[in-house]
């Protein structure tokens, strides 16, 4: 099959959560499989195509993509997926990737992937390639179901593609004010209380998802069951409650090339199931490194995650002072909401032998915390 993946981040290039491990490790296994797989994402500011070998692509060249009424200059970079045959696509437009962050709260989010939708459509035309399947993962990529049977509709290169709508998160739901359906050029019809694409007076790229894709997954059986529920639906459930048919919940796997710590190239110190000495020598290399003390009889905890309430972070700024008190060391790896970003960053300023928080993406650093986590 031809299988077109749109994600927002995906390892090794981007990341800030589990969808950019899958959206690393799924398409490659499945062009192991035999299937031709294209992947796109933005060409976010961190992304040196130098390192990785990628390719502008001269043949396609400038891409007009209308946002807002508005033509945006769109390039494509071309690479491949490490150790893959599987092809990687990237957005190419600075004014609203190259930024701090991959996600933001400015004015002009909506505009951003709206962009991203509608490039991914157009990347494919160029390409003259009729996927089977759009595979399309979160918020960010909600809008591409629409396009491809609304805003697309004509284009037959088209005409026999299904689509995939993945969600990872039920809680982040890409919504904005009623001056997106113009942004969109989503007709005012789809647009009324309860209606295809608004979910309590906002546009809903999340609910557009859900509601126009042909098939919805999630990351396993049971957040499957749990998003129909009121407690961890986020006020979803009841959308998805009209669709629990399409819905599957198929368990997000493990990557064992990547994580395997006999043989993982960003730790210097391997172990085993049978001999876990390595993980001591990982402990006390990265507390060298980032100027902590090491003793081999205080904990030290690594996390790596989304800076947000829903991650625990809200507890964690609650008994900070009291956490400070215990004998056990810190190191923090992540982005997110700036209060706790912030939070981390005086963690670090007031308890210098305790805390090293890094606010950004870092693939090695990912792989060395969990090479000395417990």
């Amino acid at each position: 099959m031809k299988i077109a993946f749109a994600a927002s981040e995906v390892v090794p290039f981007a990341k800030t959560g589990g969808l950019a491990d899958v959206a690393g490790a799924l398409p490659v296994e499945l062009a192991k499989m035999g299937h031709d797989v294209k992947i796109f994402m933005p060409k976010y500011y961190s992304i040196n195509e130098h390192e990785y070998g990628h390719q502008y692509l001269s043949s396609v060249g400038e891409i007009p993509v209308r946002v807002g009424g508005h033509l945006h200059s769109v390039h494509l970079f071309k690479g491949l997926m490490p150790n893959s045959t599987a092809e990687i696509y990237f957005i190419h437009y600075p004014n609203y990737f190259h930024r701090d962050k991959f996600y933001t709260s400015d004015w002009d989010e909506d505009q951003r992937f709206i962009l991203f939708a509608k490039a991914v459509i157009e990347s494919i035309q160029r390409l003259s390639w009729a996927p089977d399947i759009i595979h399309c993962n979160d918020w960010q990529t909600g809008l591409i179901p629409l396009y491809i049977k609304d805003n697309y509709s004509w284009d037959k290169l088209f005409a026999n593609t299904a689509s995939l709508f993945t969600i990872h998160n039920v809680a982040y739901q890409g919504r904005f004010g009623h001056g997106t359906l113009t942004n969109a050029e989503i007709t005012n019809d789809l647009y009324y209380p309860g209606g295809p694409v608004e979910f309590e007076n906002t546009v809903s790229f999340l609910k557009t998802g859900i509601v126009f894709t042909d098939i919805i997954n999630t990351v396993s059986e049971t957040y499957a069951r749990e998003i129909l529920t009121n407690e961890y639906g986020a006020g979803m459930q009841y959308v998805l409650r009209e669709r629990q048919h399409e819905l599957y919940g198929i368990i997000n796997g493990v990557d064992y090339e990547v994580w395997n710590p006999e043989t993982d190239k960003y730790i210097p110190h391997h172990f085993s199931i049978n001999d876990l000495s390595g993980k001591s020598r990982n402990k006390k290399f990265q507390l060298t490194r980032l100027g902590l003390p090491f003793d081999e009889n205080v904990p030290l905890i690594g996390i790596v995650s989304r800076m947000v309430a829903q991650k625990g972070f809200d507890l964690i700024a609650q008994v900070m002072n009291e956490l400070m008190k215990l004998d056990c060391q810190f190191m923090i790896l992540g982005t997110g909401e700036d209060k706790y970003e912030n939070i981390c960053r005086s963690m670090e300023f007031y308890y210098k032998d305790k805390v090293r928080a890094y606010i950004g993406y870092s693939n090695e650093l990912a792989h060395v915390f969990n090479a000395f986590s417990l």
